[in-house]
C-alpha cells in the first residue's frame, strides 16, 4: 500500500478487561466508523494505519486481548442483513462505499 493512498481496512477485536475494551472502543471511534460494537471500519493510509497499530499495542494485554486489521479492497461489497448498518439518516463522506450498502447512488 502505498504511504498516502487511503484504503478500508476492517478491525475487529476481542478485549479481556472492560477497562481496556473502552479504551480500544473509545480510540476507534475516533478514527474508523462502527459496523458492530468489536467491528470498524477505518479508511488510513499506511501512516496512518502505523499509528493506529502502535496506539492499540499500548492498549492492549497481548496474552489476553485479540485485535485483527484486515486490509479490504478499494471498492469492498458485503450483505448486511437485520438491523440497519447505520440510521437513514447518516451518509459517511469519507469512505468508499459498495453499492450494497444502500449509501451509494
Amino acid at each position: 500500500m502505498s504511504l498516502h493512498q487511503k484504503r478500508p481496512h476492517l478491525v475487529c477485536y476481542d478485549i479481556a478487561d472492560p477497562g481496556r475494551l473502552g479504551r480500544v472502543h473509545r480510540y476507534l471511534k475516533k478514527t474508523g466508523l462502527a459496523l458492530q460494537y468489536s467491528v470498524f471500519l477505518l479508511h488510513v493510509n499506511a501512516r496512518q494505519l502505523e499509528k493506529i497499530h502502535a496506539a492499540l499495542e499500548r492498549v492492549i494485554d497481548p496474552v489476553e486481548d485479540d485485535i485483527r486489521i484486515y486490509p479490504l479492497p478499494l471498492q469492498p461489497q458485503w450483505e448486511s442483513f437485520g438491523q440497519p448498518m447505520w440510521p437513514e439518516t447518516f451518509v459517511p463522506q469519507t469512505l468508499p462505499l459498495p453499492p450494497e450498502s444502500g449509501m451509494v447512488e
